[in-house]
């Protein structure tokens, strides 16, 4: 059993890979199917008439019969009889009467039920036909209904947590998702049981603290992944373009006693790039590690890791960081480099001043060229980053034009 249990998780990846059956809105379509009507128990039949054989009295037998000696006692005992049976004949007819009438009305009742079904199951599949439509048109609140429905279906082992939050910006097509990630204990502690005949008790064998900690370490990464294989393979409509996950723990932290949630996986994947995983082959933990994502060192532990997004940060479209400043020398010449280049520069010297910082899609998006988040307690707030690289003064529309983007976004600064 324990054993099983571990396989399990050490396919968790692999099991709903090979399923192939995405949640999609057909298969949220409901079928009616009438239900068959089964009378109460003791009115599906009419109870047997009364049969006078089983109320008529033995007439005199033998001599005395026969001479006709006791023929007056014979007919005072089948007039009783015959009472008997007038009355038995009475209440057979009225309890039937009371039978066919109750099985008529649970037949009625059972007939109502089934409309009840029909109709709710109509309403169902007529709102989730109007739901499939406000998706394709990429609807906020319609995709992010979808994507629970998605979460929700996904089984997992038992001890897996089913919390979560989703956040879709529909003018870029990018979904942030929080999921609730199991803690340490779903690895199960013991590698097997054996009987111990001299005490006649079933001991366990301990599994290595090495090997738990390896496969819980897996099991977070399978879990990644799964949740974003999952997402991007039921959205058939192609409305999501990336995904951004932050996987998260609950728990109390054994220093205070307080309830902490650390993220210990954080990950951003496209989906043309995540299409071309071969899932069923990868390394859970080496396929993060190519992905933009960053990975608790010590999740046993629970050391947390700084998520990529926030929901703060979601109306952003985000793209792949580049390491500009390892291509330059001590001297670099600014002008030189490509302004994409220099939007990345900008970047990395608020990530060296302690910033979370992050490059936009140069389309839509406002002219805002990255994003920083500011995590302080005392200072926190978002930034927002247009870099222009220019020998002239930067023009006074470009910098209102901005400055109306700060106010929309509620933005605590602006460098430029």
């Amino acid at each position: 059993m324990a054993e099983h249990d571990a396989e399990q998780l050490a396919q968790l990846l692999r099991a709903s890979v090979l399923d192939g059956q995405p949640l999609t809105f057909d298969r949220l379509r409901q079928k009616f199917v009438p239900s068959p009507f089964v009378p109460p128990k003791g009115r599906a039949k009419a109870a047997p008439l009364p049969r006078w054989e089983e109320y008529e009295p033995q007439p005199p037998r033998g001599l005395l019969g026969a001479l006709g000696f006791g023929r007056r006692g014979y007919d005072a005992e089948v007039e009783a009889a015959r009472k008997r049976f007038d009355r038995a004949l009475r209440d057979h007819a009225r309890d039937e009467k009371k039978r066919a009438q109750k099985l008529e009305e649970a037949r009625a009742q059972h007939k109502e039920r089934n409309e009840k079904e029909a109709a709710r199951v109509k309403q169902w599949n007529t709102a989730l036909e109007e739901r499939r439509n406000a998706y394709r048109d990429q609807d906020v609140e319609t995709v992010e209904w979808f994507v629970n429905q998605v979460l929700a279906a996904s089984v997992y082992p038992h001890g897996f947590p089913k919390a979560n939050q989703v956040s879709f910006q529909a003018d870029t097509g990018d979904l942030l998702v929080e999921i609730d990630l199991p803690l340490e204990d779903v690895v199960p502690a013991a590698r097997a049981y054996r009987y111990v005949k001299a005490r006649d008790e079933i001991t366990p064998v301990p599994r290595p603290e090495k090997e738990r900690k390896e496969l819980y370490a897996s099991v977070l990464a399978q879990t990644a992944l799964r949740t974003v294989h999952e997402l991007f393979n039921s959205d058939i409509e192609g409305v999501v373009q990336s995904i951004a996950l932050n996987g998260h723990v609950a728990t109390i932290d054994r220093a205070t006693g307080r309830d902490v949630h650390p993220c210990l996986i954080t990950l951003q994947a496209d989906r043309a790039e995540f299409s071309q995983l071969v899932l069923t082959q990868v390394d859970p933990r080496a396929c993060l590690k190519r992905l933009r994502s960053l990975i608790s060192p010590n999740p046993y532990e629970l050391e947390p890791v700084r998520p990529l997004v926030t929901f703060d940060l979601s109306k952003y479209r985000l793209m792949d960081s580049l390491d500009i400043v390892a291509g330059l020398d001590s001297r670099p010449v600014l002008m030189d480099l490509k302004p994409t280049e220099f939007e990345h520069l900008i970047r990395q010297l608020f990530e060296a001043i302690g910033l979370d910082s992050v490059n936009t899609q140069p389309s839509k998006d406002e002219g805002v060229d990255a994003v920083a988040m500011n995590t302080d307690p005392v200072m926190k707030g978002l930034c927002i980053i247009q870099a222009k690289r220019t020998k002239n003064v930067v023009p006074f529309e470009t910098v209102s034009a901005l400055a109306g983007v700060v106010e929309h976004k509620r933005a605590a600064n602006t460098p430029v």
